[in-house]
């Protein structure tokens, strides 16, 4: 039987402790008011049997973008090649590989997708395909509006993230309207899984995002979620380096206060955790909590992987304008924007509820993954 799992979670906000609630607002009313631009961190060579096409795209999937894109230059959707997901309500810019050995790109390209909502902004080549997580972050801008703005804590709240950093959920995005994702996954996982297509493979990383962000709630509730713990595996800030930290001295604490390194947490699967002590303790107490989960996914032979608990905001950035507010930051691939917007602003679909009746208003889109 599949684990039965209440929906939406109450997952805590850490500013609230030290601020209060935050005040409703809005976002993302128009694609405009979201705009993303990934950050490779490295250049295409300019040669090779890859096109890679950087691309700007608005109010659409990626996975959309791939076929528009394979269409245009006579290829199938394999032969294409991205670095991450990225929003459908939202105006983005992101690399798209495609694969053409001794191929030139079609001349009339820019034609070919002229009745699309791709705009073609550089094209090179590269020897290899563009392949998922190559990139280092994502670079956005967002417009804010509401009641919120009005709300004299709002720039302090953002002042304490800037200099704190914030807590890395995952966001409203990887479960899907009402959790459908997540409860679709617990069903997948009781029945057995094996895959089927990549959509199978989405839902066991719903399974896994909601375990993850189980542990940071409690972590959070209990004010030691930005710190390490006896035995945590800590991850060095902007890398993929860590360490277990058996004790917590001095140094190690000091470290974290400047953001050099993050707590991280457990991404459920096979394989043993690498965390001891405290830190192993509380991450046991998910498999107590949610056992038919955890087993399903060791069954699914999914490995074990480790997330900050904590990211850093780059180059942030805050601008007023009249009845508007909007915000600039970096954030590693793979972390969420909405997990800074939760922070600043009430929103239902940053609480993992339904949007609010009406017309559109930030909600989260069942059809997009991540930002990846």
């Amino acid at each position: 039987m599949a684990e039965a799992i209440a929906w939406p979670p109450k997952w805590p906000r850490v500013l609230d402790a030290r601020f209060g609630a935050p005040r409703p607002g809005d976002y993302r009313a128009t694609p405009e008011d979201f705009r993303v631009e990934e950050c490779l961190g490295f250049a295409p060579e300019g040669q090779g049997e890859h096109l890679w096409v950087w691309v700007e795209k608005r109010d659409l999937t990626t996975d959309r973008a791939a076929r528009l894109l394979a269409r245009a230059c006579g290829v199938t959707p394999r032969d294409l090649g991205y670095a991450g997901m990225k929003d459908r309500k939202a105006v983005t810019r992101q690399w798209f590989s495609v694969h053409l050995p001794g191929r030139e790109a079609p001349e009339d390209l820019d034609a070919r997708l002229a009745d699309t909502p791709l705009t073609l902004l550089e094209i090179t080549r590269h020897p290899r395909k563009l392949k998922r997580g190559v990139h280092g972050a994502n670079r956005f801008r967002l417009r804010l509006t509401g009641e919120a703005l009005a709300d004299p804590s709002l720039e302090a709240r953002w002042d304490w993230l800037c200099r704190h950093g914030v807590a890395n959920y995952f966001g409203p995005q990887r479960f899907g309207p009402d959790g459908r994702n997540l409860h679709r996954a617990a069903s997948l996982l009781a029945r057995g899984w094996r895959k089927r297509d990549d959509r199978d493979g989405m839902l066991l990383s719903s399974a896994r995002s909601f375990l993850f962000n189980e542990l940071l709630a409690g972590r959070i509730a209990e004010g030691c979620w930005d710190a390490p713990l006896p035995g945590e595996v800590v991850v060095l800030d902007g890398s993929s380096s860590q360490f277990v930290a058996e004790s917590v001295d001095a140094s190690l604490s000091e470290r974290a206060e400047r953001l050099d390194l993050h707590p991280s947490g457990l991404l459920w699967g096979q394989g043993d955790s690498l965390a001891q002590g405290e830190a192993r303790v509380r991450e046991q107490a998910l498999a107590e909590a949610h056992p038919e989960l955890c087993a399903g996914l060791e069954r699914a032979g999914v490995r074990t992987a480790r997330r900050p608990l904590r990211v850093r905001l780059g180059a942030a950035r805050l601008e007023r304008g009249e009845d508007e507010l909007w915000l600039s930051f970096t954030l590693p691939r793979g972390a969420f924007a909405t997990a800074v917007l939760r922070e600043l602003i009430d929103h239902p679909s940053l609480s993992y509820q339904p949007p609010r009746q009406g017309p559109e208003r930030g909600a989260a889109d069942a059809s997009t993954s991540a930002v990846q």
